[in-house]
């Protein structure tokens, strides 16, 4: 990264990257029961964490921040409504919303600089606050796209790794595949659907304070974060050990709940543990791009278009969006969203 114009085409390199691979990282576990999420959560972050080892190996082991960690926990914390979302509203619209709302949250916080960290300076301000401003009208557009989400329809093998015992003959839990989202009403899945994803995008957009606050106090002399990295790769493991960690609490927290009976999918490992690595790669995308881009203009761009590629996979493959109107709804969104990401990265220029 010798020069802007270096930093700027590697900054879009990756956040193109980025877009493509956060838009399908949740593919794979389309067809396949996941039960109530918890077992997939953990298997998902499980592959995360190894992604941010090999790539701390390939940097040299750089020197590990705890705090970073404090991003990777509201991350994981975000990530445990995500089975409920596509379950309720489907994967397009799901995270239509939640990527709007994480857009919002991550350009906000880096523009204004809240929670202790360095307000961002950009050389077109009009444009940036025009494209934050398209991506929340995009937001309230979502909202009246109505999706279609078959209830059940996966694959044959849906029986748990551990279910309920069974007790006088009969088990305790007659349907194993389902979970407490199958039970809701249209309504009440829209309401509770489209709530825990606006809940996850800002939860989402959360992420990324902890190692800007780190790297912004690095300049500091007074502060105990002073000479600390500004390579936004080199916080990856600490953030990646975060989310593991999170996970694993509140996996063992859920099978305390459950009585040490927890809902394990067998055939959710593979295809959860491949969405984990997509998801990783694309997040290692992300840092390089709020390196080259600041993260004032990487969330706006990199938080928006994954929405657009999820609804490609909803409309042409898994049929969730159908309907002319809903088809002029989401057209237009995407106008607007594409609009907002163009002015985003016109105001760094």
């Amino acid at each position: 990264m010798s020069n802007n114009g270096t930093d700027l085409t590697i900054g879009f390199i990756s956040s193109s990257a980025a877009i493509l691979l956060f838009g399908s990282n949740y593919v794979p576990l389309k067809k396949y029961n996941t039960g109530d999420g918890m077992f997939l959560q953990w298997v998902l972050c499980a592959a995360i964490w190894l992604v941010a080892l090999v790539a701390n190996l390939i940097l040299r082991c750089p020197k590990f921040w705890p705090f970073a960690m404090v991003g990777g926990c509201i991350w994981a914390t975000g990530n445990i409504a995500v089975v409920p979302i596509i379950k309720t509203i489907g994967l397009g619209l799901g995270l239509l919303i939640w990527g709007s709302f994480n857009a919002l949250t991550g350009w906000a916080s880096s523009r204004f600089g809240w929670f202790g960290m360095d307000a961002e300076e950009v050389a077109k301000p009009l444009l940036n606050y025009i494209g934050a401003g398209l991506s929340v009208v995009s937001a309230f557009i979502f909202f009246f796209i109505k999706t279609e989400v078959p209830k059940n329809t996966y694959s044959v093998d849906t029986t748990p790794l551990m279910t309920e015992h069974v007790t006088n003959g009969e088990t305790q839990d007659p349907c194993p595949g389902y979970s407490w989202v199958d039970n809701l009403s249209t309504v009440h899945s829209r309401i509770v659907g489209c709530s825990l994803a606006v809940i996850s995008g800002i939860l989402y957009g959360s992420t990324f304070v902890p190692v800007i606050y780190i790297k912004d106090h690095s300049k500091r002399n007074d502060s105990v974060y002073s000479g600390a990295s500004q390579n936004d790769l080199d916080y990856v493991f600490a953030h990646a050990s975060g989310i593991f960690l999170t996970s694993t609490v509140y996996f063992l927290a859920y099978c305390v709940t459950m009585k040490n009976n927890p809902k394990l999918y067998p055939e959710a490992v593979l295809p959860g543990f491949l969405s984990g690595l997509l998801w990783a790669i694309a997040s290692c995308c992300w840092f390089i791009a709020n390196h080259s881009l600041s993260a004032v203009v990487s969330f706006p761009i990199i938080t928006a278009g994954p929405g657009f590629v999820a609804a490609l996979w909803g409309v042409f493959i898994f049929k969730e969006i159908q309907g002319q109107k809903n088809y002029l709804l989401m057209v237009f969104a995407f106008c607007i969203i594409l609009t907002g990401a163009l002015c985003t990265a016109f105001s760094k220029i």
